[in-house]
């Protein structure tokens, strides 16, 4: 049996930044994916003729940020398209009253300052939170000190809750006092319009990449591991483990002997969202041409709420909105007409009957796919930022975990996943690696393939 430098369990994009730089540095690496497909949680369906991220979507924040730099690198093509973390202003939005009436400048206006004088208590009701207390808890108090009238309170309580179940695809009561700490984005947003797949697949082009190999158990031993799967075993001196946190805290992996605590105990603290999406076309366009986007408060909006703009990838009039939390749980159960259905009864509540049938939609459900059992992390109470970190090992040397919900600093996002696979090679390999000379290397491969 061939024994490996290091085998790396998950072709996402920690997994192939890892892997790359690991045979970029001469090691000997065999990457083992469950799926049919490189990119995990990258998601890119190009069936129509156009791409359809059903994964991740965005790069939250260009400004200092490595992951950009590495698409500037590799010439990949972007579109400016920067919504600021679910903001309630900032960017072109049509609002909707808690009754599902247009709102003109001075009501939007108000709306938006309401919303950041409720934050900045909010904030300070987040300093001050004890051990224990939910983002539900801190909220409340916040609304209870901030004096608006009933109804203007009911639609930054809902605003509030949406903003947690987009950001974390969780309930807002289960959510810690500070899962929202590291929700900060500097500097513009942008999408794919090729698709943000393209990143992964550039990246692991040339890698012994195993798919369709199902991970069933991973044993460490003296001389390092053994990963069993449903097509046989491997061997190899390390392994980095790195799969979505909904399939750790599932079981579906068996570690032998046990993961120690260190490692265990953040599995099963940090909490696993659900976030789904629903793109749907129409006809023709309702909305204004200069929109970002629509968005229903309060009652209104009390399940559906958002809808973005995102016509300018296929040039054809469309809306993303998303399902999220336990919503987005009920939600993933119905059939597709059902919620086609009920999104476009949704929005005719608020554009009437200038919202034609649709044309075509995409839906995802991710908390039903078994190597993900989820979409990405989360701060669920009674767990810590630190458990971030603490998560990505290593243990006994030769396990080591990555993966968005490994990296502290901006989990649940495609930038935690590539500076987690970063750090992993780093500790495996023993030293430093620059990222620059990393995208040049992809870059150079491209240029002058290996025939």
């Amino acid at each position: 049996m061939t024994t490996y430098d290091t085998i790396v369990i998950g072709a996402g994009m920690s997994g192939v930044t890892a892997a790359r730089m690991l045979a970029d540095d001469g090691a000997t690496v065999l990457v083992l994916e469950a799926r049919d497909r490189v990119g995990g949680r990258m998601n890119t369906d190009r069936s129509a003729g156009f791409a359809v991220d059903l994964g991740a979507s965005w790069v939250h924040g260009i400004e200092e940020s490595p992951l950009w730099d590495l698409v500037q690198a590799l010439g990949i093509p972007t579109l400016e398209y920067t919504v600021g973390s679910f903001q309630a202003g900032g960017r072109t939005i049509e609002n909707f009253d808690g009754e599902g009436r247009r709102m003109d400048a001075e009501a939007t206006a108000r709306w938006v300052d309401d919303v950041a004088e409720a934050d900045r208590m909010l904030g300070e009701e987040i300093a001050a939170s004890s051990p224990g207390d939910t983002y539900l808890d801190v909220t409340e108090r916040a609304l209870d000190r901030s004096g608006f009238a009933p109804e203007r309170i009911d639609e930054i309580r809902e605003f509030f809750r949406h903003r947690v179940e987009e950001q974390c695809g969780a309930w807002i009561g289960d959510l810690d006092a500070h899962g929202l700490d590291e929700d900060a984005i500097d500097g513009d947003e942008v999408i794919f319009p090729r698709g943000y797949d393209e990143l992964p697949r550039r990246t692991s082009a040339g890698l012994d990449i195993r798919r369709e190999h199902v991970v069933t158990r991973v044993s460490r031993h003296a001389d390092g591991v053994t990963v069993s799967t449903d097509r046989g075993e491997f061997r190899a001196r390390s392994a980095l483990v790195t799969v979505p946190l909904g399939v750790l805290k599932s079981g579906a992996i068996e570690f032998a002997p046990p993961l120690p605590a260190a490692v265990a105990e953040p599995i099963e603290r940090l909490g696993m969202g659900v976030f789904n999406k629903v793109f749907i076309q129409f006809p023709e366009r309702f909305w204004d041409e200069e929109s970002y986007v629509l968005r229903a408060l309060g009652e209104a909006g009390e399940h559906w709420h958002s809808w973005y703009d995102v016509s300018a990838v296929s040039g054809r009039p469309t809306l993303l909105t998303f399902a999220a939390g336990p919503f987005g749980r009920r939600v993933q159960d119905l059939a597709d007409e059902d919620i086609v259905a009920d999104v476009v009864s949704a929005l005719r509540v608020l554009y009437g009957d200038s919202v034609g049938a649709p044309t075509a939609h995409w839906i995802t459900r991710w908390g039903q796919d078994p190597f993900s059992n989820g979409s990405y992390s989360h701060l669920a109470l009674g767990s810590s930022h630190h458990d971030h970190d603490e998560l990505a090992g290593p243990v006994d040397g030769v396990l080591h975990f990555a993966g968005e919900a490994t990296w502290g600093e901006e989990p649940a996002t495609v930038g935690a996943a590539f500076y987690s696979g970063h750090r992993a090679a780093e500790r495996i390999l023993g030293h430093e690696i620059d990222l620059a000379e990393f995208a040049a290397r992809i870059r150079e491969r491209e240029q002058n393939p290996i025939r």
